[in-house]
Order: C-alpha cells, then sequence, then structure tokens
C-alpha cells in the first residue's frame, strides 16, 4: 500500500469520526430554544468549528486520493470540500442573522433558526452516508 494511499485513508477516517461526532453533537442542540443569543452564538460556532474541520479532512483526503491515483475517491472528496465552504459560508452567516433577528425579538426567527439548524443536521447526516456508502461499495 502506498504512502499517498494510507494518508488517504487516514483522512477519511478523520472526516468519518468528525462528521459522525458533530452529527451526534448537534442533535442534542435542537432541544435548545433557541430564544437566547447565547443559544444560537453557541450553535453557529459549533458549525463553524464542523465545517472547517470537514473542510481540512476533505481536502487532504482528496489531494491525497489524487497522488494515490484513486480519481474517483479524490473527486468525492474534492466535493465534500466544496460543500464544506458552500455551507459554510451560506449557513453561518444565515444563523448570525437570525441569531441577531433572535436577540431583536422578530416574530419567527426561533422557528426558522432551527429549521436551518435541522437542514445542516441533515446535511451532514447524507454526507456521512455517502462516504460510508462510497466506501463500502469501492473496496477491493
Amino acid at each position: 500500500m502506498s504512502a499517498p494511499l494510507i494518508a488517504a485513508l487516514c483522512f477519511t477516517s478523520i472526516l468519518l469520526v468528525t462528521t459522525a461526532y458533530f452529527l451526534m453533537g448537534s442533535v442534542p442542540l435542537l432541544i435548545l430554544d433557541h430564544d437566547t443569543p447565547m443559544d444560537a452564538r453557541f450553535v453557529r460556532r459549533f458549525f463553524d468549528v464542523y465545517y472547517t474541520a470537514a473542510l481540512f479532512a476533505a481536502g487532504a483526503a482528496a489531494l491525497s486520493y489524487a497522488l494515490a491515483g484513486r480519481l474517483a475517491f479524490a473527486a468525492l472528496g474534492a466535493g465534500l470540500a466544496l460543500l464544506a465552504t458552500a455551507l459554510r459560508r451560506t449557513v453561518i452567516p444565515k444563523m448570525e442573522a437570525l441569531g441577531a433577528q433572535i436577540q431583536s425579538g422578530a416574530a419567527g426567527a426561533v422557528r426558522a433558526f432551527r429549521q436551518l439548524h435541522g437542514m445542516a443536521i441533515a446535511i451532514n447526516l447524507a454526507q456521512l452516508v455517502v462516504v460510508v456508502w462510497s466506501l463500502i461499495v469501492n473496496v477491493r
């Protein structure tokens, strides 16, 4: 087994553990009332850390798979890195804006924040399923 492939498998493991950890950690956060600025700030920061970690792990895995000649896995890793970047650029600002609306007492802001939170969890679950599925289907 080549060094790039070993590195790719290590980064894939890091991505799986990170995604599973943040998935399991974000679901219980749904019980928060989300009606205080601290709740919204905590959840926003939680996802910000996750997206940063996922970007690093997926990007490093993609590079390692490319060096190992596994282009399908490299493309999947690059796609996950791009998804993490896109989500970080869209979800985090929306959470910040909704957090400010919650603080000002805007009607519907708490509900919108909870929906955004739930959507982010669903996307994380989908990412985890795709990575696990791709490993199961493509193992030689």
